[in-house]
C-alpha cells in the first residue's frame, strides 16, 4: 500500500502512524508542490488534496478512511469514533475534526495564499479553532476515561498529530492548554510518534 502525502501533513501522518501501530507496511509517496492543480499529483484526488492511498489500482481518499483500509490488514483493536456513545465523546470528535481542517486553513491562508490576517475568513477560523481546542482541553481526559480496551483509537492518534502539528507550523501557540499539551507530550514518547515526526521532503 502506498500513501500519497507528505511528511509534514497534519493528515498524512495520521494513517501512517495508524499503520505504525498495527505493524501494517506502508510507502509514502511524496506530493512536491501543494499548488498544483492536477489531480494526478495527489494520486488522483479529484479534490486536490492529501492523503490518497493506492492499492491493486484502487484508491481511497482521506485520512480516516484510509486508516481503516490500513486496519482491515490487521488483527489489533482500534477504537474508531463511533465506537463512542456519550454525547461527549461524540462532541470531542467533532471538534478534532474542526481543528484538523481549521489548521490547515490557517496554513493554506496564510502561507500559502498570504491572506491578511485581518481579513473576515482568517478571523472567524482562528477564533473558531481556539474555541474548539479550548472544548477539547477542558474534555480531553474525560473522552479518553471513557475508551474501551485498545491498541491504538482514532482520537488519540488524531489528536496527538493535530497537537504536534502546531508546534511544527507554528500556527498557534497551544500553551493556553495545559491538557492538551499534557497529553501531547506523553503520546509524543511512543515509538509510533517518535518514528513518524514531522519534517519536510527534500
Amino acid at each position: 500500500m502506498q500513501i500519497v502525502g507528505r511528511r509534514s501533513s497534519l493528515f498524512t501522518r495520521v494513517p501512517v502512524i495508524v499503520a505504525h501501530e498495527l505493524g501494517v507496511p506502508v510507502q509514502i509517496v511524496v506530493v512536491r508542490d501543494l499548488t498544483a492543480m492536477d489531480e494526478d499529483a495527489y494520486g488522483g484526488n479529484p479534490a486536490l488534496k492529501v492523503p490518497t492511498l493506492m492499492r491493486d489500482g484502487e484508491r481511497v481518499f482521506g485520512a480516516l478512511n484510509i486508516s481503516r483500509v490500513i486496519a482491515e490488514a490487521a488483527t489489533k483493536r482500534v477504537v474508531w469514533p463511533e465506537d463512542m456513545r456519550s454525547d461527549r465523546a461524540r462532541n470531542a470528535h467533532e471538534m478534532l475534526a474542526h481543528a484538523m481542517t481549521a489548521q490547515i486553513q490557517l496554513i493554506m491562508a496564510t502561507m500559502v495564499g498570504k491572506l491578511d490576517a485581518e481579513n473576515v475568513v482568517f478571523v472567524k477560523a482562528k477564533r473558531g479553532l481556539e474555541g474548539s481546542l479550548a472544548w477539547l482541553d477542558a474534555n480531553v481526559d474525560a473522552v479518553i476515561a471513557e475508551m474501551p480496551a485498545r491498541d491504538a483509537s482514532w482520537f488519540e492518534i488524531a489528536l496527538g498529530c493535530t497537537v504536534e502539528h502546531f508546534a511544527f507550523r507554528k500556527t498557534l501557540d497551544v500553551f493556553p492548554y495545559p491538557a492538551l499539551v499534557r497529553f501531547a507530550e506523553q503520546w509524543g514518547q511512543g515509538e509510533a510518534a517518535r518514528a513518524t515526526v514531522y519534517r519536510f521532503d527534500a
